[in-house]
């Protein structure tokens, strides 16, 4: 059989199919220029950011910049708005909350301004209620001036004490009713309350909010006789 042979130039990329020592050459060839193709991603506009806001009679809106302050019979609110969210009065009276650019986070902040501005608006002339229930034997709820006692089962009670802006009723000495003017500040509370004894899920006990339905384990079946 006939040896191969090669000049030293050459490639004898035969030879290493065939298992026969031998040189590999690499041959290197201009890179290929790559275009990439810009897609733009647009923005569609927040179903619940573009529904404008009406203001009450009895409320006062003050903007300036991205600065809104809103007076109204319950009391007032304040808050300052990023550079992505761009609010203005219209000549209807209505409160407008717009994006300010065409981005994915305006976009996101878009609703969520708008639900804020309109938070501030009801929370000033209607104000929010959030409502509590203690459920348990001997659990049990009390006033004293600006504090709220809890008994929950605890070698102690809890004093609580009330911020300002909201107020708090007790019922029956089991419901406890949170009301204010500031949304989040009521919940806020009403969590706190509702940490110190989360409701269980076998019996049922423990502190939740009054509209809350909690899923119920079953026990440990005894053993069978």
């Amino acid at each position: 059989m006939a040896s191969l042979t090669s000049s030293p130039h050459s490639c004898r990329l035969k030879s290493v199919f065939l298992e026969e020592r031998g040189r590999i050459c690499v041959i290197s060839a201009p890179a290929t220029r790559i275009n990439f193709i810009k897609k733009v991603i647009e923005c569609k506009e927040s179903r619940i950011g573009k529904h404008p806001i009406e203001v009450p009679s009895n409320v006062t809106i003050t903007l300036e910049g991205q600065d809104l302050k809103v007076n109204g019979p319950l009391g007032e609110l304040s808050r300052t708005y990023p550079r992505e969210v761009k609010l203005e009065r219209l000549d209807s009276g209505l409160l407008k909350v717009s994006k300010a650019m065409d981005t994915r986070k305006a976009n996101q902040m878009h609703g969520l301004f708008r639900t804020l501005t309109d938070n501030m608006v009801v929370g000033v002339s209607k104000g929010f209620k959030k409502r509590l229930q203690l459920v348990g034997v001997g659990y049990r709820a009390i006033l004293e001036r600006r504090k709220l006692v809890l008994n929950l089962g605890f070698s102690h009670p809890v004093r609580m004490a009330i911020p300002d802006g909201l107020q708090v009723k007790v019922e029956e000495n089991t419901r406890i009713a949170v009301s204010g003017y500031d949304k989040s500040a009521i919940g806020e509370f009403a969590a706190s309350v509702r940490k110190w004894r989360p409701p269980e899920p076998y019996k049922g006990k423990g502190v939740k909010y009054a509209d809350e339905v909690v899923r119920r384990k079953e026990g440990k079946a005894g053993k069978k006789k």
